[in-house]
């Protein structure tokens, strides 16, 4: 998914993972005990400012799918520790021989907010909304089901989709290929349980209000598992006031501020400051068009001939692949090897074979966002690529509409920051697949596309992280991206205050599991701020 902002970039001695006690991903408190329901309250929260889309079909952004943690659940959801698919409506499934049938049981009593019953009629008719929702930017995902693709880009029917109702608790799902991952997908917001009502929520917590930069979220008592959650409810105030911010923070008024936003210097308890890795990326892509760019020659010569060590300068967790390294994946060779000759001898050899005279000028044009990082990146690359006859042609937009103009700007070169949505390499790659709802870049490649499908065919974990990275090596090779770097989280929360919260790789922390933690200091908490 999209991150909302950039944090800022700034040298970080070490990147930590709070550690926390496995007992408070489930509502239990350091000494084991279910906190104390006379202590609980709503936790408060500070955001950026953003235009919250809240339809879980078409919301695109990690601060987005952190507030639909909260309001919707499919049948899957994310352990807020370990990332791996938890059971939510759905309680069990079993897959066929062939791993092309799936059926899934669904949670009986089962309901919305409103009180309309979730059945599995229910949810194929959420996923059938979904794809048939033109925006919708991870419809895409469900590729794998029979008639699907077909539906999604209207040549098909619903009738056709293998989605079957045996029962009211029986879902039966169809797939032209295997996909082993189909839980983790199951757990990103997009193919959360949706009614065709509206203000109806199918998870802890209900939209009380949305006004004024602020969301009211409270507790909702027809969820399944109410029982589990603590809290009342939510406040979440947007904000970009970072000095403002912090002085919240620092005297109580705010529990949690999310992405690092608020002016991290003035912060007292520096303790509450969580920094992490993130499962994502940022870098530029080219978008494929009509012009000599689509061409990997051209490309491959571009790259070359920029200054990487000084593109990623400061930078505190270099990119040079795609795919943020996981556990057992192959190594796949990174971007990071330059050299001006070598450069111009390739557009040369490039220009040869396009029958392009040398001296003709080429121009690029290079989409950013009006920020101070982006114009500097683009001073660099206009700098590398002059020696190769190349004009940079830069035109700027706001960060809050740059990725809804990606798909109608008529530009050469986007960048993009990506968290991964489950976790699994797909969660990149499926970005670069022919007739992903996720392709802005338009790339089309058969052999491209016959990996992923190899993937989703594997036997093993192993075997489908194989070809995984053949693909991610052959989108390198081939010159369709500039890695620059990984993204980090930055979250100022006081565990000692707040339960439940967990560092993870997805930058997600599901409301469900916030609670007030007992408080035994006999201090006041008297605060001097001076701003």
């Amino acid at each position: 998914m999209n991150k909302s902002r950039q944090l800022s970039l700034f040298c970080v001695a070490a990147l930590c993972a709070a550690v926390v006690s496995v007992q408070s991903a489930f509502g239990l408190d350091s000494s084991g005990n279910i906190p104390k329901t006379e202590e609980q309250r709503e936790v408060r929260l500070i955001s950026m400012t953003h235009q919250y889309d809240l339809n879980p079909h078409t919301a695109n952004y990690t601060s987005e799918a952190q507030v639909l943690s909260g309001l919707y659940e499919g049948l899957f959801s994310y352990d807020p520790l370990t990332l791996e698919p938890r059971n939510a409506l759905c309680t069990s499934y079993k897959i066929s021989r062939t791993k092309k049938r799936w059926t899934f049981t669904l949670r009986e009593g089962a309901c919305f907010s409103t009180g309309e019953p979730i059945t599995a009629a229910t949810v194929r008719d959420s996923w059938l909304r979904l794809l048939a929702t033109p925006n919708a930017p991870y419809s895409s995902l469900l590729d794998f089901i029979e008639g699907a693709r077909n539906f999604r880009t209207g040549k098909g029917i619903k009738e056709d989709v293998g989605i079957s109702v045996r029962n009211d608790r029986t879902l039966v799902v169809h797939l032209e290929e295997p996909a082993e991952h189909l839980p983790r997908i199951l757990c990103h917001h997009a193919f959360s349980i949706v009614s065709s009502k509206p203000n109806s929520y199918s998870g802890p917590f209900t939209l009380k209000s949305y006004k004024n930069n602020t969301l009211v979220l409270a507790k909702n008592p027809k969820y399944y598992d109410a029982a589990s959650v603590v809290i009342p409810g939510i406040t979440i105030s947007l904000s970009d006031d970072l000095e403002e911010n912090a002085y919240q923070f620092n005297t109580g008024n705010a529990d949690w501020i999310t992405e690092g936003n608020a002016l991290v210097s003035k912060i007292i308890n520096t303790d509450a400051i969580h920094v992490a890795a993130e499962f994502g990326t940022y870098y530029l892509f080219f978008k494929m068009g009509n012009s000599i760019w689509n061409n990997p020659e051209f490309r491959s010569a571009l790259l070359e001939a920029i200054p990487y060590d000084s593109l990623r300068k400061n930078i505190t967790v270099p990119a040079t692949t795609l795919v943020y390294p996981l556990p057992e994946y192959p190594n796949v060779p990174g971007i990071d090897d330059y050299d001006t000759d070598d450069a111009i001898a390739m557009m040369n050899k490039a220009r040869e074979h396009a029958k392009i005279p040398y001296d003709q000028k080429l121009t690029l044009t290079f989409a950013i966002t009006d920020t101070d990082f982006m114009k500097d990146l683009a001073a660099q690359l206009k700098t590398a690529w002059e020696p190769l006859g190349v004009e940079l042609v830069v035109e700027t937009t706001t960060m809050e509409q740059y990725n809804t103009q990606i798909a109608n700007w008529n530009a050469d070169l986007f960048s993009y920051s990506w968290i991964g949505d489950f976790a699994d390499p797909l969660a990149f790659l499926e970005l670069f697949r022919s007739d992903s709802s996720l392709n802005v870049a338009k790339y089309d490649s058969k052999l491209f596309d016959e990996y992923l499908l190899n993937a989703s065919r594997a036997d093993t974990t192993d075997e489908h992280y194989l070809y995984l990275s053949k693909a991610e090596k052959l989108l390198l090779d081939e010159s369709m991206i500039i890695p620059i770097y990984h993204p980090i989280s930055m979250h100022l929360i006081d565990l000692a205050s707040v339960g439940g919260w967990q560092t993870n790789a997805l930058d997600l922390h599901p409301f469900k599991y916030l609670y007030i933690k007992h408080q035994t200091s006999s201090l006041p908490n008297l605060v001097r701020f001076t701003k």
